[in-house]
Formats: C-alpha cells, sequence, structure tokens
C-alpha cells in the first residue's frame, strides 16, 4: 500500500465539505423549521390557552382544553365516525385494489384500457369527484335511484339518510382511491418471478393453488404498506365529506377534522380545536405504532 492511501484527509478539507453540505441542507433546513416545526410547536402551546378569534388577550390554563375534549361528547362522536369510515373503506381499499391487480396481471386482452380506467379516477380532484357522485346520488334524476326504480324499489336518500350517508362517501371513496393500491400491487405482482410459478405449475399446482401458496404470500409487504397507508388515509378523510354534506345529516358523517374545523373556525375557539388536534395526533401515532408491530419488516 503506498504511503498516500493510508494518509488522513486534511481537517481543512473535511472542514469545507461540512460546510458545503450545511449550504445545500440550509435551504430545506429552513424550510422544514419554518413550515413544520414552528407551528407543531405553536400549535401545542396554543393547545395550553384560551386562545381565539374573538378575544384580544390569552391565558394560560393549562390541562383544561384537554379534560374538556375528554368530557366532549361531540369529540367521541365525531372520532367514532371517523373510525367507522375507516372501517368500511380500508378492507375494500385492499380486497378491490388486489383483485384489479391480479386480473391486470393475468394477461387480460387490452391491459392498457384497463389500466388507464383502473387508476383514471385517482387523478381527478376532489371536487369533481364529488360533483360527480353528488349528481348520481339525486333523489330524483340520479343514477343510483333510477336503478332502484327499475328494479321496484322505493328511491333513498344517500346522503340524506343517517343510515345511508357514510356507506355512500365511502363507495365514493373507494371508486376515487382505488387506483393507486392498484398500482402498488401491480408493481409487486411484476416483480415476483416467474420461475416460481413455473415450478409449481410443474409440480401440478394449480391456478388458485399458485395464488394461495405462492402470489400472496410473496405480496405480504405490499399488503402490509397499503393497509397502513390507507388507515392514515382514512382517519384524515375530511374534503369529500365536508363537501357533500358538511358532515350531515344530524351529524352522522362529521369526522373528527370537520369537528375540529368547526371549533376552530365556526366556533373561534383555536385554544380548544388546538387540544383535539393534539389528542387525535397522538391517536394516529399509536396506531401507526400498534400497526408497526402487527405488520413486523420481512427481511429478504
Amino acid at each position: 500500500m503506498s504511503p498516500s492511501a493510508s494518509t488522513p484527509a486534511p481537517v481543512a478539507g473535511r472542514g469545507r465539505t461540512r460546510f458545503t453540505g450545511w449550504v445545500f441542507v440550509l435551504p430545506f433546513a429552513v424550510t422544514f423549521a419554518l413550515f413544520m416545526v414552528w407551528p407543531i410547536v405553536q400549535g401545542l402551546w396554543m393547545s395550553f390557552t384560551d386562545e381565539s378569534l374573538t378575544l384580544s388577550g390569552t391565558d394560560f390554563v393549562g390541562f383544561d382544553n384537554y379534560a374538556e375534549a375528554f368530557a366532549d361528547p361531540d369529540v367521541w362522536s365525531s372520532l367514532g365516525n371517523t373510525v367507522f369510515f375507516t372501517v368500511i373503506t380500508v378492507v375494500p381499499l385492499v380486497v378491490v385494489a388486489l383483485a384489479m391487480a391480479l386480473l391486470v396481471h393475468s394477461g387480460l386482452a387490452g391491459q392498457w384500457v384497463w389500466r388507464l380506467a383502473f387508476f383514471a379516477p385517482y387523478l381527478l380532484p376532489v371536487s369533481v369527484v364529488t360533483i360527480i357522485w353528488s349528481w348520481l346520488y339525486q333523489p330524483d334524476l340520479g343514477m343510483a335511484n333510477q336503478a332502484l326504480d327499475k328494479l321496484g324499489m322505493e328511491p333513498i336518500g344517500w346522503l340524506s339518510d343517517e343510515a345511508f350517508a357514510m356507506w355512500s362517501i365511502a363507495a365514493l371513496t373507494v371508486w376515487w382511491t382505488v387506483g393507486f393500491n392498484f398500482l402498488l400491487y401491480l408493481a409487486a405482482l411484476q416483480s415476483i418471478p416467474d420461475q416460481l410459478h413455473e415450478a409449481a405449475a410443474l409440480d401440478g399446482a394449480g391456478a388458485w393453488r399458485r395464488l394461495f401458496s405462492i402470489t400472496l404470500p410473496q405480496l405480504n409487504r405490499t399488503t402490509a404498506l397499503v393497509a397502513m397507508l390507507q388507515v392514515l388515509a382514512s382517519l384524515k378523510v375530511f374534503d369529500q365529506i365536508y363537501i357533500l354534506t358538511k358532515g350531515g345529516p344530524n351529524n352522522s358523517t362529521r369526522p373528527i377534522l370537520e369537528y375540529i374545523y368547526d371549533v376552530g373556525f365556526t366556533g373561534y375557539r383555536l385554544g380548544y380545536a388546538s387540544a383535539i388536534s393534539y389528542l387525535f395526533f397522538a391517536l394516529i401515532i399509536i396506531i401507526s405504532i400498534a400497526q408497526l408491530r402487527f405488520f413486523p419488516r420481512q427481511e429478504g
């Protein structure tokens, strides 16, 4: 080994390297601090005060806002709506996406058409999606009730009946967002080595046997990822519900984020709204940790 190969780099050179690295990191670090770290800190402080849009002064109230949130029935009802929405959307968003990916991966004719049809709704903005589905759910002229009329059934208040409103929004959400999960599953299917299926076929395994013994086990990590992403996304539901029902009828579809919005910007209680939001944030952290425990990372 030559002497130069074992000679350490000059200290001045390493100092310049560190300085150059900080120069590249600084713009992102400043932006992250201004628009992420500072709002989090400010919001946490606000949750311990009685800050309001209608009051000029602000007093420190300690944990009063948090105690009120735990005793507030509207917090629990809106949280229950959020959990219910999450339960009825996550399962179909996983199962339907997997079925769509398997259908396309099977070599169906006109694959580009199917891929476009399955993924295109995901590209639409929420305003367009809600307009489309509000037309479908129209009580008199909507296609959904027209179909029921042809079947000799009574019309349904898809967005005005408490028994159907949340399910209607869930159907909209599945149609709108399932395309992203479909792409994840399709990419995972294409990464499975063909030799595994060929060897199983030579051993006499049929299509269903190969599906349950090879394909689905190979998709475990993708399924865990899709489930985690969808649980977090469904817990944060707001846009489509606010546009379609404003949380109605009778607050039966109001999620926790809409209640936080109502408290902060309709009731003007920013401190109380901040406390609820941080309690919800803590719940999301707990659920995320539980999911990581439930879906351990698989190596290899």
